[in-house]
């Protein structure tokens, strides 16, 4: 029978994440010296591309941003046992909602657009994540399956949505765009370091739901209750917790986090909504969300690793044109699975390491 003392929560939070990251850049330069480039070079200029000059750190921002809404709504579900992946969805559903009050409200003042905006796209991601979450507690639809399936669902939807209802006339399937005296502030009106970058007000926003997601799960009763029903169903059950109120309330939240990226993107940068707008960012919230073990923290710090990644692709791009946007994607999706799929793969080395460190011994005998 093992006698492994647990790793201290640094570890299991930084150190092997740290590792698995590392891995994943050690074997992504492999692909960059195949292609014949230098993968140093290659590394320099992925680094500087994200953090070298205030336009880079700004677009790194914005891209953690929208990755920190998709990653706490992955992380919010995932402490209730609940493994949303229809983020995707629920940003684009929100994208509607946020879209409508903006255009509304663009002729008052960029203040109401932002409240406003932000309550609709809550409103609207919570609704499309509520329809899975009632399927799932109350007639046992498995939350994987319909999420995926609402989905491609709200992919058709605001297809028809943007092409035959609220297109803009002479457009091809996008809104009105948002007037001057409605857009949100970007962060270069008052940080010059940041111009040309699309880093606006919601970087607040992100960083307040990081708060929010810490205080709720680990300092309110209802987040007692949510991670009493994630890590035992039937001990919370014979608690007197409803799983059935949990699971929509769980979900709603969880949607309604993933709508903020609406705010965002749709409303902060593009000022329209346009097809496709989410760009997949939906999915990359579940990377983030496992990489930062779904702690507000992690989630941080995973959400900044992917903006860099984001924008020092970009750049690397640019720069290495042998170096093409395909290679950089395999990158990024190296990242993805070493720090998801085999995020414990170094685990049993750390844990031999540090029991032999604290004098612990690794086995004992049944």
């Amino acid at each position: 029978m093992s006698t492994h003392k647990p790793l201290p929560r640094w570890v299991d939070i930084a150190l092997m994440p740290a590792l698995n990251v590392a891995l994943a850049f050690v074997v992504g330069g492999l692909a960059v010296a195949a292609v014949g480039e230098d993968p140093f070079r290659a590394m320099q200029v992925l680094i500087f591309g994200a953090f070298g000059y205030g336009e880079g750190w700004g677009f790194t921002l914005h891209f953690a941003t929208s990755f920190v809404f998709t990653g706490l709504a992955v992380a919010v579900a995932y402490h209730a046992g609940l493994f949303n992946i229809g983020g995707e969805g629920q940003a684009y559903v929100a994208g509607l909602g946020a879209i409508m009050v903006a255009l509304w409200l663009d002729q008052t003042h960029w203040v109401f657009v932002l409240v406003g905006s932000t309550f609709a796209a809550m409103t609207f991601g919570a609704i499309w994540a509520m329809i899975p979450g009632y399927l799932q507690a109350k007639r046992g639809s498995h939350i994987v399956i319909t999420t995926i399936m609402f989905n491609f669902i709200a992919s058709a939807f605001m297809s028809y949505m943007l092409a035959q209802v609220i297109t803009r006339p002479g457009a091809n399937a996008e809104t009105e765009t948002i007037a001057e005296t409605g857009r949100l502030p970007l962060m270069s009106d008052f940080l010059p370091v940041f111009t040309f970058s699309p880093l606006n007000i919601t970087f607040f926003i992100g960083i307040l739901s990081l708060i929010f997601v810490y205080v709720l799960i680990w300092h309110t009763k209802l987040g007692y209750q949510i991670r009493t029903l994630g890590a035992n169903p039937e001990a919370a059950r014979y608690a007197g917790i409803s799983a059935v109120a949990i699971i929509i309330i769980v979900m709603a939240i969880s949607g309604a986090l993933a709508g903020l990226m609406a705010v965002n993107e749709a409303v902060g940068v593009q000022k329209r909504l346009g097809v496709g707008y989410v760009q997949g960012f939906g999915f990359v919230g579940i990377a983030v969300a496992f990489m930062g073990r779904a702690h507000p923290i992690g989630i941080a710090l995973a959400a900044l690793l992917f903006g860099a990644l984001y924008q020092g692709g970009q750049e690397l791009a640019f720069v290495m044109p042998s170096v093409s946007s395909d290679l950089v994607v395999v990158i990024q999706a190296l990242v993805i699975l070493f720090t998801g799929a085999m995020s414990e793969m170094f685990k049993p080395v750390l844990l031999r390491l540090f029991n032999r460190a604290s004098g612990e011994p690794e086995t004992v005998g049944d």
